[in-house]
Order: structure tokens, then C-alpha cells, then sequence
């Protein structure tokens, strides 16, 4: 993702590993059945202290910013409503392996950590989940042993505990061990039984159920609450059906999401990852209008290109965008016309 705090992207896919996907790994997909979805409108509650509000059925999440990279600066209480979750970024690698920590930015304009605390707590009295993403494009936590595992779902759940946060996001973009990071996330899920957890892989990352991300996904299923995976940045890949097509449109888009969807995951957690402005990627920016038609191929069957899936999700999560500052900085469009059509899907 395009979370760099210069503001700038790199190419992270080759032809090299393009080349690597098949057909067999598309079609070994296929034949994963999916599950049952967590329900999230009935999870647990850990304390009377806690936040207690659902994600909603079709929803839209959005990356906060706790740094100044040319977007519009924002306090949380500034995000736009049409955002559902908001995942603050981000937590960072510290000294010990696997643990992180948080650290406003004085560049965001917050006078003193009491109030950035008070604003977590209106966005949640409003309805709104505010979670904490792990990584970012230079972002360099390892979670690769048990230690390792053990010290990141500790600095974690203490984080929560700490600032009030409902959940993580998980955006390393530099490695993952799904053994590991599915037995951390876990142990945060034993100690938040409410927690709301978001991973937003690249695309490369969820070609095929083997790939670790995917493994991942999978491994936490049962409260796993969306995949936004970002369709950016990446150049063209694979569809399900086998054929390759190019970002920037509604095919790439809906046959990515096809793969997600014939792998093994809730259509309640399949989400797209997009740019709210040009200028929040290197690449892979696409109109509302084209994210919507999207929603409305996967939904409903309709607005498709020339992929069709063949079958229709309606309870697929919605969308997401790198960033609620990015999307401020061009006006709101994203939260006024994808979050307006997120919330009147069926």
C-alpha cells in the first residue's frame, strides 16, 4: 500500500513472479469451499468499558494517517462519517522481536494523547470501529517464531487495552508467516474476543490459497473480519478464469475478488482496496464509479465487464481506500460516492 510517510510507491511486482502463478494454483483454489463467516453484528462483549458497535453488513474502511505526507492533515474526529472503520497508521517494529508500538506524530496536531483517546471514543459512540494497522510500506515487524508470535499479541492486546482500539489491520508488506502471525492474531483474539481484524495484502499476496497471506486469512477465518486487498501498485495478474488483466479497470477488480471468494473466504470478507485519489498511488487509481460498478458485478451481476463471475455475493464487506486524508485532500469523493453505495447495497 501507499502508506509511506514520503508519500511516494514502488513497484513491488515482477514479471518474474507473474510468470510463477498458474493455472493449476488458480484452479487448486477453486475447489476450496467456504465457511462461515464470523458474525461480527454478535460479538462478545470483554468488559462494560468496551465497544460494543457491530460492523455493519456492507461497510467502508479507511486508513488514518498519524503522519504529514502532503495529504490533508486530520484529527480522527475529522474522517468522514461514510467510514466505517478506520484503521489508524500506524504501530511500528520496536526493539523486541515481534512487538509494536504506537506513537502519535506531533505533525497531526494533537495537543496530548488524552485527546486522541477522546476522539477513538467518539468515532465508537458514533458507531465506527478504530483499529490499529501493523506495518505500512516500510513498516518492518517480524512475526516469524513463538516469542516472536507471543510479543506481538502482548504489545498488541496492550495497545487496545492502552488507547481503546477495537482491532488490528495487518499490512506487512515485506514477508508474512502465516504459521505465526495466525498463532499472534489468535492470541489476541483469546484475550478480545471482539476484535475486529482487517488485513490488506497485495495483490501478489492472494493469488492462491498457498501463498502465506492467503494461509493466513484462512488460519483466522472464524474471526476474521475483511481482506482489502489493494488493487494497486501492482501491474496485471491473474483472474480466476485463468486470464490476466490489467489495473485500472472493473475486470481486474472482480476477477481478483473472484479468487478470494473461490479460495475459501466469506464474501462477508472480501473487500476492495483502492487509491481515493490519484495522487494516494503510484498506480491502479480508478474513478467511483468504476468501484462501484465492481461492487455491483460481485453483488448483484450487474455493471460487469467482460468478466462475469459466475455466481453473485451479496454479502460481500465493501470497499476500502488508502486514505481518509488523501480522499479529503480531492473533496470526499470517495466517501461521498463509493461510501453512499457501500451503504445502499442490498
Amino acid at each position: 500500500m501507499v502508506r509511506a510517510r514520503s508519500g511516494t510507491s514502488k513497484n513491488r511486482l515482477t514479471a518474474r513472479l507473474l510468470a510463477a502463478l498458474t493455472a493449476t494454483a488458480l484452479t487448486s483454489a477453486g475447489i476450496l469451499a467456504a465457511g462461515t463467516a464470523h458474525a461480527s453484528g454478535n460479538r462478545p462483549q470483554p468488559s462494560p468499558a468496551a465497544h460494543t458497535a457491530a460492523v455493519p453488513r456492507h461497510a467502508v474502511t479507511g486508513y488514518w494517517q498519524n503522519f504529514n505526507n502532503g495529504a490533508t492533515v486530520q484529527k480522527l474526529k475529522d474522517v468522514d462519517d461514510a467510514y466505517d472503520i478506520i484503521a489508524v497508521s500506524f504501530a511500528e517494529a520496536t526493539g523486541t522481536p515481534g512487538a509494536v508500538d504506537f506513537h502519535l506524530d506531533p505533525a497531526v496536531g494533537y495537543g496530548s494523547t488524552d485527546e486522541f483517546k477522546a476522539d477513538i471514543k467518539a468515532k465508537q459512540a458514533a458507531g465506527k470501529s478504530v483499529i490499529l494497522s501493523v506495518g505500512g510500506e516500510k513498516g518492518a515487524v517480524s512475526v516469524n517464531d513463538d516469542a516472536s508470535a507471543r510479543n506481538f499479541a502482548d504489545s498488541l492486546n496492550g495497545l487496545m487495552n492502552a488507547y481503546g482500539f477495537d482491532g488490528v489491520d495487518i499490512d506487512l508488506e515485506n514477508g508474512l508467516n502465516a504459521t505465526y502471525m495466525t498463532q499472534a492474531l489468535t492470541a489476541v483474539h483469546a484475550r478480545h474476543s471482539d476484535v475486529v481484524v482487517t488485513m490488506a495484502p497485495q495483490t501478489i499476496d492472494m493469488q492462491s490459497p498457498q501463498n502465506e497471506y492467503f494461509k493466513t486469512a484462512l488460519g483466522i477465518k472464524d474471526f476474521l473480519t475483511v481482506v482489502n486487498m489493494q488493487y494497486y501498485n501492482s501491474g496485471s495478474m491473474n483472474g480466476c478464469d485463468g486470464k490476466v488483466y490489467s489495473q485500472g479497470s472493473v475486470d481486474f477488480l472482480t476477477s481478483l475478488a473472484c479468487i478470494q471468494l473461490a479460495g475459501g473466504l466469506d464474501p462477508s470478507q472480501v473487500g476492495i482496496g483502492v487509491p481515493a485519489s490519484s495522487r494516494a498511488a503510484g498506480s491502479g487509481y480508478v474513478a467511483p464509479s468504476v468501484v462501484n460498478a465492481a461492487l455491483d458485478c460481485l453483488t448483484q451481476g450487474t455493471s460487469c465487464g467482460s468478466f462475469k463471475p459466475s455466481k453473485t455475493y451479496p454479502g460481500l464487506r465493501g470497499a476500502m481506500a488508502w486514505s481518509t486524508n488523501w480522499d479529503a485532500a480531492g473533496g470526499g469523493e470517495f466517501a461521498r460516492q463509493v461510501g453512499a453505495h457501500v451503504h445502499g447495497l442490498p
